[in-house]
């Protein structure tokens, strides 16, 4: 009768969205590694990436503590899957910018600095959002992917836990 204790722990959407916050958490450390021990400078797609992984997190860890019925798991799933996707978007433009051949990779722009401090709000939003022939900078790989290629993965991976959680919510 004594079960183990892994038979006995059910992994509901409360603790699903839990581990996917601490999987942001993870991402957001790991860019801050790369930034301030690595020494790489984000680019402004890598940025977009980032608030991206910060708001899918927050959905994460707002679904996590609140621990809603099941039509609340659902809205916090979609949302989730949402700012995760968007964030997939992101990334997937990113790839596809470090693949162009090299004569059609767009100019480099000026510093984030530079471009938060003087350009308009709309202008700078194209900016990280499209991103600059900065982005198109392969500065490191694992695995034969580059860093906006595993963070593709990682988004991926992310609004599929989200949409999983349709058929994990059970009522309280």
């Amino acid at each position: 009768m004594n079960k183990n204790w892994l038979e006995r722990i059910r992994l509901t959407p409360r603790l699903w969205f839990l581990l996917g916050f601490l999987g942001c958490a993870f991402l957001l450390s790991m860019g801050a590694y790369f930034q301030f021990v690595g020494g790489l400078e984000p680019c402004p797609l890598c940025i977009s990436q980032r608030i991206a992984i910060l708001l899918t997190g927050i959905v994460f860890l707002l679904a996590s503590l609140h621990n809603p019925g099941v039509a609340g798991v659902k809205a916090y799933a979609i949302l989730g899957a949402l700012t995760a996707l968007g964030g997939g978007a992101i990334s997937t433009r990113h790839v596809w910018l470090q693949h162009l051949p090299p004569e059609e990779v767009p100019e480099c722009g000026p510093g984030l600095e530079y471009i938060f401090n003087n350009f308009p709000l709309t202008e700078t939003l194209k900016l990280m959002l499209s991103g600059t022939g900065d982005c198109a900078k392969v500065d490191w790989t694992f695995m034969g992917l580059s860093m906006p290629g595993w963070t593709l993965v990682a988004f991926l991976l992310l609004a599929a836990l989200s949409l999983l959680q349709f058929w994990n919510a059970k009522p309280n």
